[in-house]
């Protein structure tokens, strides 16, 4: 599953098809699919958002920086050894895995509606996740970049 968000809300999801492996190729799909989504929902920000996601080998080739560069979309680093700086990792995931877990859901479908009830977050909890990840990012910068653990602020 890819979920983007931003401080209001979430901007595109989309479930990764049964047996597709997420490589450069299909990401770069997704991209494209996230910009366009963008220019919908978010037009006040289409040619000034910016792109934070950890260093997945999808995340980070040469490709997919490429694309972004070529459409002037910024990509903030992820520090290495930060893996509870990506708000999807102290944020969305968990909130997900709070929902989900103990349920069995029988079909990859039934999987996908628990998961997309789950999503429906307060516009405020997002904004919250936003706050919280300046206050990660700052810690980091002060840090220099060392490895630290989210509860560790």
């Amino acid at each position: 599953m890819f979920i983007f968000f931003d401080s209001k809300g979430i901007v595109h999801k989309e479930f990764v098809p049964p047996g597709q492996t997420v490589n450069q190729t299909f990401y770069l799909q997704v991209l494209e699919r996230l910009r366009n989504r963008v220019v919908c929902v978010r037009c006040e920000i289409a040619n000034t958002w910016f792109l934070h996601h950890d260093n997945a080998p999808s995340h980070t080739s040469f490709t997919v920086r490429e694309f972004l560069s070529q459409r002037n979309i910024t990509m903030l680093p992820h520090p290495p050894y930060s893996p509870d700086l990506a708000p999807c990792d102290f944020f969305l995931f968990p909130k997900l895995k709070t929902q989900l877990k103990g349920h069995h859901f029988g079909t990859v479908e039934n999987v996908q509606a628990a998961a997309t009830r789950a999503l429906n977050i307060s516009g405020e909890d997002f904004l919250h996740c936003y706050e919280e990840w300046q206050q990660r990012w700052n810690h980091c910068i002060r840090s220099q970049e060392a490895y630290f653990e989210g509860d560790k602020l």
